[in-house]
């Protein structure tokens, strides 16, 4: 297994951050790299509640997304479990600091030779969704 991990601060409460995953309305908006749209499926916004999806690249290429919602502990963290490939499991973490939150995204991917393949991407996706994510919430404001 291979752990990546993408954090930032951002200028908004846990509450609020947290809000931007929970409303499918606003996650649509902001979840994937800079481009990238989503139609969701199904969002069952719980424990065990399922996620699918299909993110749309901005080059008209189509991915289908089916995930589940493994734990869920209001406003500080979720954890999915990607259950199409790539495999892995997303842990994020929102810890209140006094200027806002840092956001972490901890990536545990089943193939450690996928992700040495894809860690420069990773590292650019990573960034442009957690910049899309501070964008809707600072705004919201």
């Amino acid at each position: 297994m291979k752990v990546f991990i993408s954090k930032t601060m951002i200028q908004a409460s846990s509450q609020e951050i947290f809000k931007a995953f929970e409303n499918p309305e606003l996650l649509a908006k902001w979840w994937g790299p800079a481009g990238f749209t989503s139609t969701f499926h199904t969002f069952e916004f719980k424990e065990n509640g399922i996620w699918s999806f299909v993110m749309h690249g901005p080059d008209g290429a189509n991915y289908q997304n089916e995930s589940i919602f493994l734990e869920i502990i209001k406003p500080h963290k979720i954890i999915i479990r990607h259950n199409c490939q790539p495999f892995f499991t997303l842990t994020i973490d929102i810890q209140d600091l006094d200027d806002g939150a840092l956001v972490e995204f901890h990536q545990d991917f089943d193939s450690e030779e996928f992700a040495n393949s894809m860690m420069n991407f990773l590292t650019e996706a990573n960034k442009q969704v957690l910049e899309r994510l501070s964008s809707i919430v600072t705004k919201a404001e």
